[in-house]
């Protein structure tokens, strides 16, 4: 559920009744301090979700089952172009179109076998079930939980870059089928089908589902522990995947789909307060690796902290900084991406690599209202390796209903 359901109370909805209506809004300021492609210059982004949930064991008596769909509208303007950045500095800004209204989800989702076999079809976001390295160890141990791993709005922590171009998120979600096995409360396994037409340069959030050669394959192995003495959670997740279809390779030529590779994991390092509180530090890390020369990026690791309650008089606020490395593809061709005007037939390459490190602060300021500060710096920023290295800040509003 996207959101905390206050708009469904405020219109009068029982969610005891079975039905469940909130969202999010989220607004963010962008711009480059120093260095980049447009030092000075800023980039405004809105997002709106809509999210309406029914539980079909309260509604009709049918246990297990839920109905799922959400509405999307966003407005932005070209921000991570700024900095010059690939992947981006600002998570907000994807792809054109900047103004679009899309049905996001629309998917059924039924447990089976008291929750050890879970099946969900119809359109959805494919990054929330695969490689999510912010969801949380789920505990039944309030003073170890926490609601996200990170607050970083850097792109990687929410899609790993060897998988931008074929994997649906966001905003371009699919439609497919999801399928989980759990046959333990800390193992599960997971494997999807969608529709792959990302990869054909289709924007398949905006469009229906194509049926046409071009699909996306990913199956997860995931576990979740708590370690030592103190019992600090932790979990990791391997990952192999695969695009099918013909794809344009940026060396020339075509390429017969590619697969890939990814790791993550997440790890409570210290608690300040043990049995207590939830106050602490905590760790993340992620890989990343593709075989395909159709991708702007080929390899990548990151790695990150995040201090939660540590404020003193300031119990919700967090903060805390990432690491992303990502290692292009050498192709002639890939430039173009970046710099449409500069013609075909002059080899225009991507940076070998770009380094992002971002810091943030993100404070709560009342129920379901976040604010929080982001600063990136960019020493080589990914577009093309003559573009000098950049210094970029993000605020950002976020609010829950």
């Amino acid at each position: 559920m996207t959101g905390t359901g206050a708009l469904g109370r405020l219109l009068g909805i029982d969610e005891d009744s079975g039905v469940q209506f909130g969202g999010l809004w989220i607004g963010d300021a962008s711009g480059v301090l120093v260095g980049g492609r447009n030092p000075g210059d800023w980039g405004l982004n809105s997002l709106t979700i809509f999210d309406l949930n029914l539980n079909t064991d309260k509604l009709f008596g049918w246990s297990g089952g839920s109905f799922g769909t959400q509405f999307l509208q966003f407005s932005g303007q070209p921000t991570n172009i700024l900095a010059g950045a690939f992947p981006g500095f600002d998570s907000l800004e994807v792809t054109p179109p900047l103004v679009r209204q899309e049905l996001y989800q629309l998917w059924y989702r039924q447990a089976l076998f008291n929750d050890k076999l879970i099946v969900r079809i119809g359109k959805m976001v494919p990054t929330f079930d695969f490689n999510n390295v912010v969801k949380p160890v789920p505990v039944s141990d309030p003073t170890a939980a926490i609601p996200a791993v990170s607050g970083l709005v850097y792109t990687p922590i929410f899609v790993n870059p060897t998988m931008l171009g074929v994997i649906p998120g966001y905003y371009n979600s699919a439609t497919g089928i999801t399928t989980t096995l759990a046959p333990t409360e800390s193992l599960y396994f997971n494997y999807g089908v969608y529709d792959g037409n990302l990869a054909n340069l289709r924007q398949t959030g905006l469009e229906g589902p194509h049926f046409n050669g071009y699909y996306f394959h990913i199956g997860e192995v995931g576990y979740a522990y708590r370690l030592g003495a103190q019992r600090k959670p932790g979990n990791f997740g391997v990952g192999v995947w695969g695009q099918t279809g013909k794809l344009d390779s940026f060396r020339g030529g075509k390429e017969d789909g590619a697969n890939g590779v990814y790791l993550f994991g997440s790890q409570r390092l210290w608690f300040r307060k043990p049995d207590l509180d939830s106050s602490g530090v905590s760790g993340f890390y992620q890989f990343g690796a593709n075989n395909s020369d159709a991708l702007l990026a080929r390899q990548y690791v990151g790695c990150g902290l995040t201090a939660f309650g540590l404020v003193p008089g300031r119990p919700a606020d967090t903060f805390g900084a990432g690491l992303a490395w990502t290692w292009m593809t050498r192709g002639d061709r890939a430039g173009h991406v970046f710099f449409p005007s500069v013609p075909d037939d002059v080899p225009l390459q991507l940076a070998p690599s770009q380094l992002m490190i971002q810091a943030y602060y993100q404070m709560m300021l009342t129920d379901g209202f976040f604010f929080q500060t982001a600063l990136t710096e960019i020493p080589n920023p990914g577009q093309n390796a003559a573009i000098p290295s950049a210094l970029a800040i993000s605020f950002r509003l976020l609010v829950l209903f």
